[in-house]
């Protein structure tokens, strides 16, 4: 019996294909790395104290953290997908929205473009169609 020979995988050709699903974005090591002060900054938020501060001024105490200026810009904003764009995982940014005393349900559907409402029902019901667009490159 003979095994077959395992073909190797080129990782940058497999990661890349995720930037082909219209409307996602994947949370890679590549966006990890990208992201990791901007969510440092979203950590950060887990402490009263720090809530305060930058709700008291905003831009200045983004200024304490080593942001680019895009993520800055995203956060001052509160562009969600900007912020992913950034490296940003929703997860930690669910910290900025619960300081804004906003839900998980009004971030997710602002970053679909639809009302926290519209999504809700949408999510009701049955969650957005498989059908459409499944390929940015491919039209499909």
């Amino acid at each position: 019996m003979t095994q077959k020979k395992k073909e190797r995988i080129n990782i940058h050709e497999y990661l890349a294909a995720f930037d082909d699903i219209p409307g996602t974005r994947v949370f890679t090591a590549q966006r990890a790395r990208k992201g990791y002060w901007l969510n440092q900054f979203a950590m950060s938020l887990m402490k009263e104290e720090n809530r305060k501060r930058f709700l008291a001024d905003e831009s200045a105490y983004l200024d304490e953290w080593n942001l680019t200026p895009a993520a800055k810009d995203a956060v001052l904003r509160r562009d969600y997908n900007a912020m992913i764009d950034e490296g940003g995982n929703v997860y930690f940014l669910s910290k900025l929205f619960s300081t804004d005393g906003k839900s998980f349900q009004f971030a997710a559907g602002s970053m679909t473009g639809m009302t926290q409402e519209e999504y809700a029902q949408m999510m009701i019901n049955g969650g957005r169609s498989p059908e459409g667009v499944r390929s940015i490159k491919g039209g499909y």
